[in-house]
């Protein structure tokens, strides 16, 4: 079985067996396509000491270190089901060093950004002249204030049923990474925005039959995260922001380093992100780490 043929068949574990979303099994393709047509001979029976000198010829051609560790962890997975397989009796990763990460922090927005687009995508529906553009400010507004409420993944927001609407209910279960459920809160604020987004999408015969609550004319019958994102660039520019530095991504963490920044626990942030494993979530320690000393210089007794 050549390497194209391992390849699938370890895309169809995960898929079956890990519920491992369409995005992450693209990831995995492309990783591991790079990395057999980078090594000479199947990937399959590549030798530690070859996977070793394919991170470093990642590192020549410029990948950062988080690139590389992400390349190095599809390999791992790999050969690990090789190795249960039983096409191989070894795993050739198990000696390999995980790239070492510079602490990057996620770029995010102040408190008083996040209100300025919010306000913004409120605004634009009262300014909307034509039918068509009260329809679009409605669909922006009700997206921004359920994603800025809630922390979802943008590919979980896109893809959410039309019955999180309809229940008009405080929470609402969403399905995650690996197929795993996690409860998660809905402001008052959030659902008034996909209610007035639920009457107008109803008035629309093209729209209303679908089981999304952000349907679109695409191969998938959502929105596309990529629409999402220019739309918002342009929202951001149009509310006085930074367009280049402002993707769906950037509200997530802006709804983490809030919470925390107002007194949340880590731990619970890490659950309504849906992170499996805590040091995910301890990208946001810094902010956790102004507050513990904002904290002893306003109520300690010497910090004067």
């Amino acid at each position: 079985m050549g390497s194209a043929a391992r390849i699938e068949a370890f895309l169809e574990m995960m898929s079956a067996e890990r519920g491992a979303s369409e995005n992450t099994l693209q990831s995995y393709r492309r990783d591991l396509e790079d990395a057999a047509s980078s090594i000479q001979g199947p990937l399959a029976q590549a030798s530690a000491t070859q996977l070793r000198g394919y991170l470093a010829e990642l590192a020549g051609r410029g990948f950062a270190a988080s690139s590389q560790a992400r390349r190095l962890s599809a390999l791992r997975q790999f050969f690990k089901f090789l190795h249960g397989e039983g096409v191989r009796n070894d795993d050739p990763t198990g000696v390999l060093d995980m790239p070492r990460k510079d602490r990057t922090l996620p770029q995010t927005l102040t408190e008083d950004d996040a209100a300025r687009l919010l306000d913004r995508a409120e605004a634009e529906i009262a300014e909307a002249v034509t039918d068509e553009e009260r329809f679009a400010a409605l669909r922006m507004h009700a997206l921004i204030e359920v994603l800025y409420a809630t922390g979802l993944r943008v590919s979980e927001l896109v893809m959410l049923p039309v019955s999180v609407a309809r229940r008009d209910e405080r929470f609402f279960f969403v399905t995650g990474k690996g197929n795993k459920e996690r409860l998660v809160p809905l402001s008052a604020k959030a659902r008034g925005a996909m209610k007035a987004w639920l009457a107008a999408r109803a008035a629309n015969p093209a729209q209303a039959g679908s089981r999304f609550l952000f349907p679109a004319a695409s191969d998938s019958g959502h929105l596309p995260r990529q629409v999402f994102a220019r739309d918002l660039k342009g929202l951001a520019a149009r509310a006085g922001l930074d367009a280049a530095s402002l993707s769906p991504h950037v509200l997530r963490h802006a709804f983490a380093s809030h919470l925390l920044q107002n007194g949340a626990d880590l731990r619970a942030v890490q659950q309504l992100l849906g992170h499996a494993d805590i040091s995910t979530t301890q990208i946001y320690t810094h902010v956790l780490e102004k507050r513990l000393i904002a904290l002893v210089n306003d109520h300690h007794p010497l910090a004067d």
